[in-house]
């Protein structure tokens, strides 16, 4: 490539021309007279009037809500579920055992509904169950892991 070689510093120069030509600096970004100022946090201490109570420490880390499905062959598929509008069951205000006593009660129900529609014999369920200390939420979760026909609800279904 003898031609490219001769051109090269040819080239160069009007690479560089075009750059200067369409980059225009802008100007330096000014803070206003009455920018916050960084605030340093204070060094922690041990002190047991720092640490947080027994009452504060479910705090609201878990989830509010979670989105299953439910029926037979919930791993056999990846077939969104014909866009059907997901079951929503409130558990709020229920205790651990009583909204346990609901989701097993409504479990059957829901797998019926779901072989008696279309394959890929599954429907969407969105269960509340609030922020507070997370009772509920753990309650639901640890139901999820327990029952083999409810599975976590990917996104992108319904």
């Amino acid at each position: 490539t003898p031609v490219f070689e001769e051109l090269q510093p040819l080239l160069k120069v009007i690479r560089n021309h075009l750059n200067d030509l369409t980059i225009k600096k802008a100007p330096k970004k000014r803070r206003p007279k009455n920018a916050r100022k960084k605030v340093e946090p204070e060094p922690a201490t041990a002190s047991s009037s720092s640490l947080p109570s027994e009452d504060s420490l479910g705090g609201k880390a878990g989830k509010i809500m979670y989105s299953i499905l439910v029926g037979e062959g919930l791993y056999n598929t990846s077939k969104n579920p014909l866009s059907r509008v997901p079951i929503v069951i409130d558990l709020h205000g229920c205790t651990r055992d009583e909204a346990t006593l609901i989701l097993d009660k409504n479990l059957p129900i829901w797998i019926n509904t779901a072989m008696r529609g279309e394959y890929p014999w599954i429907i969407p369920v969105d269960i509340i169950c609030g922020g507070g200390s997370q009772i509920l939420s753990e309650v639901v979760q640890h139901w999820i892991r327990n029952n083999r026909h409810v599975a976590n609800r990917p996104k992108g279904f319904v």
